[in-house]
């Protein structure tokens, strides 16, 4: 996932932002502290670049999937990050997400976030409707324009400034909505400053029209009216709740401007770390590294108590769907922790 800029998708004739099998209903209002949020507007993500196989990350899919947990997201890097051998080393982010889908039936699943470095809009465009057909309709595009640059340099992927990759990812959501929503038996062309296709059918299409897609970051600019013009889901990653809502803010007031309708769906991700008491969460603190009084401060992290009470927080300031940043992939009681103990109290 990317720190600060990032989209998890956005056209020359905008598509239909709004998702596919989407809640039609208004969000709820900022500061409602009735509100509650269900294990299914809960996410698992995960981050396999630090270190896992596929089978851990099917693994991790179908134990969310029983609990009733509404999405598997991953992250699309191919570097481990920090002081960490990444062994057994990466594993591409949609090959990874064609396996599960074959081998999971409801929970939905998705990229937080795919680089626009990586893809060139065609080939995004096609993996991912593939991935949506073997899924049954159940794929959500994130695209971002990508910061890690020490991954581009190991595997050989160009990284070009921050303005340019701008413009790639304002094409390639273009494109890649184009290329889709465009009627069987006629053609896509699109000109844009970093990528054009030119008389494209447009094939394959995925099972939902449209495919869900995510777009989020901290700029205060171009990332919102990106996601105004595109997305049907706003992200803000690892950030304070203060911070979340003058974002959404900032997104609500382009959607306004551009005179959108379709509801905007806001998302936030949190590295999450759960104990029964002191002992276990100091415990699963330890086991990723971290220092139990800074996951406090970061994340979504204590008592069950604790962090149910800090999602209902989340939840009033406008959040309706969190990301759930699982860094330890071999403690599946973990999941069924925050499902069956800290999901009923929120």
């Amino acid at each position: 996932m990317e720190p600060a800029i990032f989209a998890h998708a956005a056209r020359e004739a905008t598509a239909n932002p709004c998702a596919a099998g989407e809640r039609a209903l208004a969000p709820p209002e900022v500061g409602d502290e009735t509100a509650t949020m269900q294990l299914s507007d809960l996410r698992i993500f995960v981050e396999p670049q630090q270190g896992a196989s596929y089978d851990t990350l099917l693994a991790v899919a179908r134990r969310a999937e029983a609990l009733g947990f509404g999405a598997f997201f991953r992250s699309d890097h191919y570097l481990v990050m920090g002081d960490h051998d990444g062994l057994p080393g990466p594993t591409d982010a949609w090959v990874t997400l064609a396996g599960i889908a074959r081998e999971t039936d409801t929970i939905r699943l998705g990229t937080l976030v795919s680089p626009v470095t990586f893809r060139s809009p065609g080939l995004l465009a096609i993996s991912v409707a593939q991935v949506d057909q073997m899924s049954g309709g159940r794929v959500e595009l994130g695209l971002g324009a990508g910061w890690y640059e020490r991954e581009h340099e190991a595997y050989g992927f160009d990284f070009p400034p921050t303005g340019r990759r701008f413009e790639m990812l304002a094409d390639q959501l273009a494109i890649v909505q184009g290329l889709w929503s465009t009627p069987v038996g006629e053609t896509f062309s699109y000109r844009g400053s970093a990528h054009s296709v030119v008389d494209s059918p447009g094939l394959p299409k995925p099972v939902q029209q449209p495919v869900p897609v995510i777009v989020g970051g901290g700029g205060a600019v171009k990332t919102p009216a990106l996601a105004a013009r595109h997305a049907s889901e706003f992200n803000v990653g690892f950030r304070t709740v203060e911070f979340f809502g003058e974002q959404r803010a900032r997104v609500q007031a382009a959607c306004d401007e551009i005179g959108r309708t379709t509801p905007m769906l806001y998302s936030a991700a949190l590295v999450t770390c759960v104990g029964r008491d002191e002992a276990e969460y100091s415990r699963r603190a330890a086991a990723i590294g971290r220092e139990p009084d800074e996951l406090r401060t970061n994340g979504a992290a204590g008592t069950v108590t604790e962090v149910a009470e800090l999602i209902a927080r989340w939840h009033a300031a406008g959040a309706e769907r969190l990301y759930l940043q699982i860094l330890d992939l071999d403690d599946l009681d973990h999941l069924d922790l925050i499902a069956n103990e800290v999901a009923p109290l929120t």
